[in-house]
């Protein structure tokens, strides 16, 4: 799927984005290597930390639609190496997901979402793997009932078992290595304790990997109940005043301004993941290409905050870049 025109256009990139780191300017060169694509942004899930769960966004729910992620792809897929269809809600309440990943899929695009489990049913399942989805992440986060609905507020941790099994069930039938399913355990103080065990039932049940991932709070400066005991797994550090701070380095540079782009089901494109509520708006795909948002004035002025004062945008406060703890 690596052509020579995506590993030069990730050259161009990696270069411009060190000369800006240098210059205290932003320079670009070449296009995304990676998106990231909202199916939708409806949840049947209600996780605390979660703007769909909670149903608190102020921008409109909806659906991506096929002839949308269409565009974004034939515009944008000669330099495309990496798609994850996921941003917010859960992908699979969108009825198209199987034709947006069969679509990029097609195009050589190396495909990959990330979701609750619950409408893993085996019939989805199969589409799955004719859609060609190459990573397919599973959200486990308790390896019991009690526990798992703590954080995954209206989950069964049933429906998540059968779904896993479900997809490990349909690559067997089809024969097929992809796609490559990870558990995804968001550690919080109440399953904490249950770590070993989730490796033990990720084990048991045949997945590829699992992988733990620290949990963005978005009250943490007083503490937090979710914030876990162990800081390994933890994005925050307990100050000697009982304050507790971000642990990671604010540092004035985001590779992620320069290597992909957020776009929402409808077609806005945001500066990354960490716009949940798409509050810094750089353009919109339903009216202009691509290349006419990548380098305008909104987006430049962005990387030019990032490149002298990060600290003071809104979004980074809380970002988790290198936060992901790998088991």
């Amino acid at each position: 799927m690596l052509s020579f025109r995506k590993v030069w256009n990730g050259v161009l990139l990696y270069k411009s984005f060190w000369l800006s780191r240098i210059l205290k300017k932003p320079i670009v060169w070449g296009k995304p290597l990676a998106l990231s694509i909202e199916p939708t942004t409806a949840c049947n899930l209600g996780c605390p930390e979660c703007p769909s769960g909670l149903k608190a966004f102020s921008r409109p729910t909806g659906n991506m639609k096929s002839n949308l992620n269409e565009k974004i792809i034939d515009e944008l897929g000669p330099n495309l190496a990496y798609i994850n269809f996921y941003f917010q809600g859960e992908p699979f309440i969108n009825k198209n997901i199987f034709d947006l990943i069969e679509y990029a899929n097609n195009k050589g695009v190396y495909t990959a979402t990330s979701t609750n489990a619950h409408f893993l049913t085996p019939d989805s399942c199969h589409k799955v793997i004719d859609s060609g989805l190459k990573r397919l992440i599973i959200s486990i986060d308790g390896t019991t009932q009690e526990v798992y609905e703590q954080y995954r507020k209206e989950g069964h941790l049933d429906k998540v078992l059968e779904g896993t099994k479900n997809i490990i069930a349909a690559k067997k039938e089809r024969k097929s290595q992809f796609p490559h399913i990870i558990f995804q355990f968001l550690v919080v103080k109440p399953n904490e304790h249950q770590i070993e065990d989730a490796k033990k039932l990720a084990s048991s049940l045949g997945v590829d990997e699992i992988r733990f991932k620290t949990a963005q709070v978005y009250s943490y400066e007083n503490g937090n109940p979710l914030i876990p005991s162990i800081e390994k797994y933890s994005r925050y550090k307990k100050m000697p005043n009982g304050k507790f701070k971000l642990k990671n380095k604010m540092s004035n540079h985001c590779w992620r301004m320069w290597s992909s782009a957020v776009i929402t089901w409808d077609g806005s494109v945001v500066p990354c993941c960490f716009d949940k509520d798409a509050t810094h708006k750089l353009g919109n795909l339903q009216f202009v290409k691509f290349a006419d948002i990548w380098k305008n004035k909104d987006y430049q002025h962005f990387r030019k905050a990032l490149l002298t004062n990060r600290e003071e945008i809104d979004i980074c406060k809380n970002c988790s870049e290198g936060s992901k703890v790998w088991a």
